[in-house]
C-alpha cells in the first residue's frame, strides 16, 4: 500500500489575495491572481522523492457565492497545474468542492459530501489508489483540513498561515509548521515513525 500527502491549496501551496468586495484574504479569482509560494515546488518534490503520492484537497465555493466563474477557477486550476509540472511536480489528483450551504446559485447551493471536514475526497483517494491512512498526512490552513484529516485517519499539519487565522482555533494537529517548506520537513522527519511510535532524539 502507497502512502500520500493530502494538501489544501490557498494559504499552503499558493498565496491568499484580498478581495475588496469582502474586504477579506480570499482564494484567487482568476489565473492573474495566482502567486504560487517560491518553496512550494521543491518542498513537493522532496515529497515526492520520499515516496509520497500528492493530492490536492479544497473546498472552492467562489463560483457558487457568485464571487467568480468556474470557467476562472478552472484556469486557476491549470495554471498552477503548468507551474508545477514545469518545475517537476505532478499530484496524483486534484480534489475540488464547489459547492456552499450559502451559496447563491441553486445547483451549488448545498450542503454536500465532498466539502471539508467530510474526508469524502480522502476516502475516494484511499480506495482509488490503495493507500495506507495510518502513514499518510494531512496539510492545510484551516480547521476544517485538520479535522478532515483526523476523520481519515491520518497524520496532520496546521499550517500557521498569518491571513487565514480565523479560520482555524477549535482543532488540535500533529503538528504545527510555519509554511508548507517546514511542513514537508515535518513529514520528512517523521514519515517513518507509525504513529504512536517514539520520536528519535535527534529530530
Amino acid at each position: 500500500m502507497k502512502k500520500a500527502v493530502f494538501l489544501d491549496r490557498d494559504g499552503v501551496i499558493n498565496r491568499l489575495v484580498f478581495n475588496p468586495a469582502s474586504g477579506r484574504y480570499e482564494s484567487p479569482h482568476t489565473a492573474a491572481e495566482l502567486e504560487v509560494h517560491p518553496f512550494a515546488a521543491e518542498s513537493l518534490r522532496k515529497l515526492r522523492d520520499a515516496g509520497y503520492l500528492l493530492f490536492l484537497v479544497s473546498n472552492q465555493p467562489s463560483y457558487a457565492k457568485g464571487k467568480t466563474s468556474l470557467e476562472n477557477i478552472m484556469a486557476v486550476h491549470h495554471k498552477l497545474d503548468r507551474q508545477l509540472k514545469t518545475n517537476g511536480v505532478r499530484f496524483a489528483a486534484y480534489y475540488y468542492c464547489f459547492h456552499h450551504p450559502d451559496g447563491v446559485l441553486p445547483r451549488y447551493a448545498r450542503l454536500c459530501r465532498c466539502r471539508k471536514p467530510s474526508p469524502f475526497f480522502l476516502r475516494t483517494a484511499e480506495r482509488k489508489h490503495r493507500l495506507n491512512m495510518a502513514v499518510s498526512w494531512m496539510v492545510g490552513d484551516q480547521d476544517s483540513d485538520i479535522l478532515c484529516g483526523q476523520e481519515a485517519g491520518v497524520r496532520t499539519i496546521l499550517i500557521a498561515e498569518e491571513l487565514s487565522a480565523g479560520k482555524r482555533g477549535g482543532s488540535s494537529p500533529d503538528h504545527i509548521a510555519l509554511n508548507l517548506q517546514e511542513a514537508a520537513r515535518i513529514i520528512l522527519d517523521f514519515g517513518s515513525i507509525p504513529p504512536g511510535g517514539t520520536v528519535p532524539h535527534s529530530i
